[in-house]
């Protein structure tokens, strides 16, 4: 995985990243360590983009539900934004594209 752009808005307490490649086990250390930060700095809000993911394995799922609840606990939430094909089959066959708001 590789995060291809990154956007901070301080006026509205939000951010936005774009992944691309891989995300697995193997890319989730690297995920906390870009996301995390956003987080404990009062970042509510994060749209994560993953057009250019050709690959998520339940570990990556599971680093998204646990950034949503981080950002569900500030008061903000996680938006997966324009998911590629290989991305949404995999969340509507977990079930967890109703549990994120996908835009």
């Amino acid at each position: 995985m590789i995060i291809t752009d990154t956007t901070s808005s301080d006026s509205d307490g939000s951010s936005s990243l774009a992944l691309s490649g891989r995300f697995d086990a193997h890319e989730a250390d690297g995920f906390r360590a870009a996301v995390d930060p956003l987080v404990e700095a009062g970042t509510s809000s994060i749209d994560v983009g993953l057009s250019d993911v050709e690959f998520i394995d339940s570990t990556a799922l599971a680093e998204l539900v646990r950034l949503m609840k981080r950002c569900r606990e500030i008061g903000g939430d996680l938006r997966l934004r324009a998911p590629s094909d290989p991305v949404r089959v995999i969340l509507e066959l977990t079930r967890l594209d109703a549990a994120f708001e996908i835009v």
